[in-house]
């Protein structure tokens, strides 16, 4: 991306020219085409509406390539210009997130608005026209599927914690920085905390609460290994869990994170009632915010580069 990635991952909802606009400065067009944040990733939209709403920009947007249905109104904070340099940190964030061609033609690229690079991959595969038809299906309520589902499931990350995304993945993969293990607090550490926290705030200790943290855990241990590390991990994990040991005793918030990213496309397979994971995407989203209100105790600055270092001197 050039010696200007790191800042423009750091400067998330950015205008071309890095800085934040002023509230009363419209920055952005009716008829425009953008980038636009929608949960962790990026995606192509286009301004359909733009007004000045208690001194401060609203833009109606509508999501290039999907339903209008996902049209929304966004602050500024939320839309990038069209450029190069955006594109590209789309891509980059995209590579970090795990997207990759296979899961555009599948049933995670259904559940949320294109991004550019999905919808120049849709107009080239043929296939892709058979997955729209029941997707919109289930739109109507004929059909229900796991993109259906998956669709019910939209985590958005809070800003601050998107940041903390992009710079996980720019440490590791960027400037061969890992987290440092054993991580103090851990996954289980963070977990007592939440069900302390929500147990003092609402005077009760539930069992649902107790049930969605056992699960979080669960997911956790098992998806860990399989799709939320990076390659440059993989070594350390060997290294630090083996026999019974279980991830969420090692890993920490970093990792942790990386998991509600995944669990739109993890819960699609879930047979659960509409309702029920209603409740549950409101729980999920409780626990994000209580780790964005804890974010200088959970997450560790800077990363380590020692270890990446001694792997390639024995390499």
């Amino acid at each position: 991306m050039g010696s200007s990635s790191k800042e423009e991952a750091a400067a998330e909802g950015d205008t071309s020219s890095g800085d934040t606009p002023p509230s009363n400065s419209n920055i952005f067009s009716e008829g425009e085409r953008v980038l636009a944040y929608h949960g962790p990733r990026i995606y192509e939209a286009k301004v359909q509406k733009a007004e000045l709403r208690k001194k401060e920009w609203k833009y109606f947007v509508h999501y290039l390539g999907w339903n209008k249905n996902w049209d929304e109104w966004v602050s500024a904070d939320r839309l990038m210009k069209l450029t190069e340099e955006n594109v590209m940190k789309q891509q980059a964030l995209d590579k970090k997130l795990g997207v990759d061609k296979s899961s555009k033609s599948g049933r995670s690229s259904q559940s949320k608005p294109k991004s550019s690079a999905d919808a120049k991959a849709d107009k080239e595969d043929p296939k892709n026209t058979a997955p729209k038809g029941r997707k919109r299906k289930s739109d109507s309520g004929v059909e229900k599927d796991n993109s259906s589902l998956e669709k019910l499931v939209k985590i958005q990350v809070p800003s601050t914690l998107k940041k903390q995304l992009v710079d996980d993945w720019d440490f590791v993969t960027q400037q061969d920085k890992l987290v440092k293990l054993p991580r103090s607090p851990n996954v289980d550490d963070i977990l007592t905390k939440y069900l302390e926290y929500r147990s003092k705030k609402d005077g009760i200790m539930t069992d649902s609460i107790g049930e969605i943290l056992k699960g979080i855990r669960c997911y956790f241990d098992k998806a860990l290994p399989v799709m939320l590390l990076y390659k440059k991990e993989r070594q350390q994990y060997h290294e630090f869990v083996h026999d019974d040991v279980s991830p969420s005793t090692i890993y920490g918030a970093e990792h942790l994170l990386r998991l509600f990213v995944k669990f739109p496309e993890l819960l699609a397979y879930v047979n659960i009632e509409e309702e029920t994971l209603t409740r549950l995407q409101q729980k999920l989203m409780d626990f994000l915010k209580f780790l964005q209100k804890n974010q200088s105790t959970f997450f560790l600055s800077p990363y380590d580069g020692s270890k990446v270092l001694e792997e390639t001197v024995r390499k």
